[in-house]
C-alpha cells in the first residue's frame, strides 16, 4: 500500500467540477447544526467544525471518534507553512523513528471523495488524507489540518498556471484569491483531497504542534498525542 500522505502537486479534478466554481456564492453556508470535535494535545485543545455537505467523511469521523479510535494516536507527520496530519492507528504505542503513515481503520479501506467548489485549503481546513489513487478516495481514518502560508497575487499566479498545464479550465476564484493573501493555505491541494471541515478556535495550537522539531520522515522526536470527543 502507498503511503498516505499529501503531495506538493496533483492532476487536477474534472472540468465540470471547475464549471460549478463560476456560479457558487462567495459566502459559505455555515449550518447551526452542524457538528463540532475537541482535538485535545499537549499543546492545547482545537476544535474543529464538521461540514454537513461532505456527508461521508462526516459521518465516519464522527463514528471513529465516538468509538474512541483516535484517542492515543498520534500526530505523526508534521511540517511548518504547511500541515498537520494524524489518524493512522499504527502510531499508537509505536516505537521511536519509525515511519509511520501506512494505517487504516478497519472497514472499507477508502471514503469516496466528496469534492465541494466552496470547499478550499485555507488556514485552518479539515481534510482527509489520502494514498494516490485514481478516484481521489480519502484514507477512512487520516486527517490533517491546514497551517499554509500566505501568498501573492504572483505566486497564486504561478501555481494557477502549472495547474491550468493539466486542465485549461482551473483558476481561483476571488474570493480564494483574497482568503490565501490574507488568512493564508495549501492552494495547490483544491479539489484533489476532500475538506470536510475547518477549525474553530485552536490554530495557535496548530501553530506549535506543526513548528515542532521533526526527523526525517516529517515525525516529531517528541510524541505529540491526541484524544478527541464530540461537544455536539
Amino acid at each position: 500500500m502507498r503511503k498516505i500522505a499529501i503531495v506538493t502537486l496533483l492532476l487536477l479534478s474534472t472540468v465540470s467540477m471547475y464549471a460549478q466554481r463560476k456560479t457558487r456564492k462567495n459566502k459559505t453556508h455555515k449550518s447551526s447544526a452542524e457538528r463540532l470535535v475537541e482535538i485535545s494535545t499537549s499543546y492545547g485543545n482545537i476544535t474543529v467544525r464538521l461540514y454537513d455537505s461532505t456527508p461521508l467523511h462526516r459521518d465516519n469521523f464522527i463514528k471513529l471518534v465516538q468509538e474512541g479510535f483516535y484517542d492515543s494516536l498520534l500526530f505523526h507527520r508534521v511540517i511548518d507553512s504547511f500541515m498537520i496530519q494524524g489518524g493512522d492507528p499504527t502510531s499508537k504505542n509505536a516505537a521511536d523513528s519509525i515511519m509511520l503513515g501506512d494505517g487504516q481503520a478497519p472497514g472499507p479501506e477508502r471514503i469516496p471523495a466528496e469534492f465541494n467548489p466552496n470547499y478550499f485549503h485555507k488556514r485552518g481546513a479539515l481534510a482527509a488524507a489520502r494514498d494516490d489513487n485514481p478516484e481521489k478516495a480519502s484514507s477512512n481514518c487520516q486527517f490533517y489540518i491546514v497551517q499554509g502560508k500566505k501568498f501573492t497575487d504572483t505566486t497564486l499566479n504561478e501555481v494557477e498556471c502549472r495547474l491550468r498545464a493539466s486542465n485549461p479550465a482551473f483558476y481561483f476564484t476571488e474570493e480564494e484569491r483574497n482568503t490565501y493573501k490574507t488568512i493564508g493555505g495549501t492552494p495547490h491541494l483544491d479539489q484533489n483531497y476532500t475538506v470536510f471541515g475547518e477549525v474553530v478556535s485552536g490554530m495557535d495550537v496548530v501553530d506549535k504542534i506543526a513548528a515542532a522539531k521533526r526527523d526525517g520522515f516529517d515525525r516529531p522526536l517528541q510524541n505529540i498525542m491526541m484524544k478527541m470527543r464530540l461537544l455536539n
